[in-house]
């Protein structure tokens, strides 16, 4: 197995939970995870790669992905796991949709940030590097993007 393989297997989980939280159901997340490993074999296949590289491949095809086809966002419903308590499957069922909605009431850019730093071990600086923004401007763009979802979860408790 080439380095890129193994990479892109030890990174597939981090990958698909960021492209879960920036496109909004997992139908769309694995469609373009499966795009972007694709394309990282077809384009980098004799190189060593980075993680921050392989975000940036992903980050791209959703990119690609809502240029394409606009943006239409279903939020599914979460198979239950059958070894766990229903009630509780339940509630974290709705806690995660309601997380995944108040992820897309971001802007765009709040949305994509916030998803990657949650989803990878990027530090601040290849974050900076996979979206042409100063490490400040990252910094700033998560906190304030954390603020509006936490806003949006509290005001989901009262609404």
């Amino acid at each position: 197995m080439s380095s890129m393989e193994c990479l892109l297997d030890a990174n597939r989980g981090k990958l698909f939970a960021y492209l879960l939280r920036v496109a909004g159901d997992s139908d769309t997340a694995r469609d373009i995870l499966q795009e972007s490993v694709t394309r990282c074999i077809e384009r980098y296949r004799d190189r060593d790669i980075s993680l921050s590289l392989l975000f940036t491949v992903a980050r791209n095809t959703f990119i690609d992905h809502v240029r394409k086809s606009g943006r239409n966002v279903v939020f599914e419903d979460l198979h239950a796991d059958p070894r766990a308590d229903q009630e509780h499957t339940a509630i974290v069922r709705d806690r995660f949709r309601k997380v995944l909605q108040g992820l897309q009431t971001l802007r765009e850019d709040e949305r994509d940030i916030l998803s990657m730093v949650v989803s990878s071990d990027l530090s601040y600086e290849e974050i900076s590097r996979v979206t042409a923004m100063s490490v400040s401007n990252v910094k700033v763009t998560v906190h304030r993007a954390r603020i509006k979802l936490k806003k949006y979860l509290e005001g989901e408790g009262h609404g």
